[in-house]
């Protein structure tokens, strides 16, 4: 287990999407996040408390948490005097970047000389199964996105937490690093091998009861040329009951890629139900989340009326206002 409260660490993220990793701790387990710690040029705020290792130390943390979801998931060089700092004042180290701190011999060295631990959360523990596509039962619900860093996360915590409320069966199940860190388990689905991705999530979302429902953490998009592998793994391996269709308003471009364009909402239902059918052949499209951080609330509202309309499904911003509607979508199935 890893020890709480943390230390957030947002090195020299260059926006805030780049701190995805720290925004999502914040938000969900704010009693967990005692305060930032960044690097010169971090263009990154949580608006939480910015402190030197020494306060964090004083206020109660224990482990430094890298917040940062970099392209490539590396551990920067710049980072590690921090880091080596932080373990020679006693700190663990948690991490799910794709880079390992096992790795990095100066950060092994630091640990074991202080008697420190460095977690890294992006290891598979289990020997996963080749999926098998045979149905489970329980309920299962998956959040797919228009791109990556668009809300999946947050639409389906945000369900589950509605669910909770009701007194209804329900669990998150995490497949990021973001997730796993928030929740305490989970599968990092995208350092599972290639062959066992589906099979991952068959095993993450297995026989249940009847009015149980897994809420699935979406990873990448099936439009993104990058990510897109993961997608499919979840559609599969997951083998959903129900979709959310997730969307960002705002991009110009997909994340990280300015040569290609943001599909339309439509273009995702027609992608991936087909997708969904092949695994489940009851799966349905039940809402739409949006996420609205970027407009102002008139504008949100304005906008969700309009792809509400457009597309007859209900659309919200489960985050900024409810998932309840959402919520119903799916106790009505």
């Amino acid at each position: 287990m890893i020890d709480t409260p943390y230390l957030l660490f947002l090195g020299d993220a260059p926006d805030m999407l780049a701190a995805k990793v720290a925004i999502g701790i914040r938000d969900w387990r704010p009693e967990n996040a005692v305060g930032q710690i960044s690097l010169p040029g971090c263009g990154a705020d949580l608006g939480l408390t910015e402190m030197t290792l020494a306060e964090a130390k004083q206020a109660g943390a224990k482990t430094v948490v890298i917040g940062v979801a970099n392209r490539g998931g590396m551990i920067s060089q710049s980072w590690k005097d921090l880091l080596v700092q932080a373990l020679e004042m006693g700190f663990d180290i948690a991490s799910g970047l794709h880079s390992l701190l096992r790795d990095e011999n100066d950060l092994v060295a630091a640990a074991q000389t202080h008697g420190c631990r460095l977690h890294d959360v992006r290891i598979p523990t289990v020997a996963y199964p080749i999926a098998t596509g045979k149905p489970r039962t329980g309920k299962r619900c998956l959040a797919v996105g228009t791109d990556c860093s668009v809300g999946k996360m947050y639409t389906a915590m945000a369900m589950d937490a509605e669910m909770q409320k009701r007194g209804m069966k329900s669990t998150f199940r995490a497949t990021g690093q973001t997730g796993i860190l928030i929740t305490g388990g989970g599968v990092p689905l995208d350092a599972v091998i290639a062959d066992f991705m589906a099979g991952s999530i068959e095993y993450l979302t297995p026989d249940n009861d009847e009015d149980h429902w897994d809420l699935i953490e979406g990873q990448g998009s099936l439009f993104h040329v990058s990510y897109s592998g993961v997608t499919m793994a979840l559609v599969h391996g997951g083998a959903p009951d129900a979709l959310i269709l997730c969307h960002e308003p705002t991009r110009t471009h997909m994340r990280g890629l300015p040569d290609y364009s943001v599909p339309t909402l439509q273009e995702l239902a027609d992608t991936a139900l087909p997708l969904a059918l092949r695994a489940n052949p009851n799966c349905i499209i039940v809402g739409i989340s949006v996420n609205t951080q970027h407009l102002g609330e008139e504008e949100a509202v304005a906008y969700l009326a309009k792809v509400e309309e457009d597309m007859g499904l209900p659309a919200v911003d489960p985050y900024r206002h409810s998932a309840a509607r959402l919520v119903d979508a799916l106790d009505a199935i």
